[in-house]
């Protein structure tokens, strides 16, 4: 059976519900979030221990929905198969958003944690194959409908969190998406997340 290019589709849809519905469909078929362990946890606060995580990342341009579109498209055309052999890989919650160089936005794909970065095809043109080291990190849940606003407002809360806890940023904030950006509702809170540098007094 030939395969669905779901990334062009997501890519090249003219209406924000129809990429919404594509999401969907990646949402259904995604690996479990990556293990992490939680140090603190306060309200809708958390401070977390990552493992290292490897990642599929590809930079967009323009406002935050099309390049959170474009990226959906392009990286899900590799982890579904379009364009290489071998089998597709499951799409692991969250995706994530960081805004990158000038006007731009770094997507990232998780790889679901057994998966070796040896074992995957080289992508192409656009995408690459990263790894990002273990680290803690401070989050925020972000319930509602995604928006600029709501982002910047719940990321000066965490960085006022991070602060009053003696933290340090190691980092700019990133989004984790559980949900698509693109549809209107969510069933999940997406989240902000700021890398926090090591705490050498050992505090929690």
């Amino acid at each position: 059976m030939a395969k669905i290019g779901w990334g062009r589709i997501l890519a090249g849809v003219a209406t924000a519900a129809a990429a919404g519905a594509a999401y969907i469909y990646f949402k259904q078929r995604a690996a479990r979030a990556p293990l992490h362990e939680t140090l603190a946890s306060e309200g809708g606060f958390e401070i977390r221990r990552y493992p290292a995580l490897l990642v599929v990342e590809t930079v967009q341009y323009g406002s935050r929905d099309r390049a959170l579109g474009n990226g959906f498209g392009v990286l899900a055309d590799y982890m579904f198969g379009e364009g290489r052999e071998g089998e597709e890989i499951p799409i692991t919650m969250p995706v994530l958003a960081e805004p990158f160089g000038d006007g731009g936005w770094r997507v990232r794909f998780l790889i679901p944690q057994g998966i070796a970065r040896e074992s995957l095809e080289p992508p192409g043109e656009g995408i690459a194959i990263a790894e990002i080291p273990a680290r803690e990190v401070a989050v925020i849940s972000v319930p509602g409908k995604p928006s600029d606003r709501l982002f910047s407002a719940r990321t000066a809360e965490l960085r006022r969190w991070i602060k009053a806890r003696g933290r340090v940023a190691a980092g700019g904030p990133e989004h984790g998406y559980y949900n698509s950006p693109l549809k209107p509702g969510t069933a999940l809170p997406n989240e902000v997340l700021i890398p926090l540098a090591d705490d050498a007094d050992g505090k929690r």
